[in-house]
């Protein structure tokens, strides 16, 4: 084989080995969301205030619907006189791929919903945080970030609740890995 033909396949292998790396870069941009919703899988325990008091819940989450959603239960540790829980939660938090955002549906003991399409909180990753709005009125939203702590793997959560452009902190909570 002459030096212009092993050239030219020297070139061909890597012009097939960049579209190959290219094409796995973008993959593994496409998949850094749902790789972001892996760390919050499992089974944690979720300490700090709400509406200003000290409060501990359990909290599992879980992948359903073929990986589709995450569905996080939570429930607190303090109880009603009746036994059950002061405050229960479902959450599903989804990625569309194609408007590159999370989408979360929240439904708890506090009040029902009409399952309306205002009542679902979006919002775009933003590294290891999943940031996720509920506009509530045109002067109000409902601002509930998720943040991964890679060092210690928690979670932190925060809940500010955003009127006439005044924020309002509800809650400040750390889920914390249970073994």
């Amino acid at each position: 084989m002459n030096s212009r033909a092993r050239a030219c396949r020297l070139l061909c292998l890597i012009l097939v080995l960049g579209v190959c790396t290219q094409g796995s870069g973008q993959q593994e941009a496409a998949n850094a969301p749902l790789r972001l919703l892996d760390h919050l899988a499992g089974k944690w325990e979720m300490t700090g205030t709400l509406s200003g008091k000290h409060t501990t819940h359990d909290v599992e989450a879980e992948w359903i619907l073929n990986r589709e959603y995450l569905r996080l239960h939570e429930v607190s540790r303090e109880r009603n006189a009746n036994g059950t829980p002061v405050y229960e939660a479902i959450m599903f938090i989804g990625w569309e791929p194609k408007a590159q955002e999370f989408a979360c549906l929240w439904l708890d003991s506090t009040e029902a919903w009409d399952f309306s399409a205002h009542g679902i909180m979006r919002g775009k990753p933003a590294q290891t945080s999943i940031p996720l709005v509920l506009n509530v009125s045109s002067s109000e939203a409902l601002h509930t970030t998720f943040t991964y702590q890679a060092n210690d793997k928690t979670w932190r959560l925060l809940i500010e609740d955003v009127t006439n452009g005044k924020s309002n902190r509800f809650a400040d909570v750390r889920l914390t890995p249970l073994l």
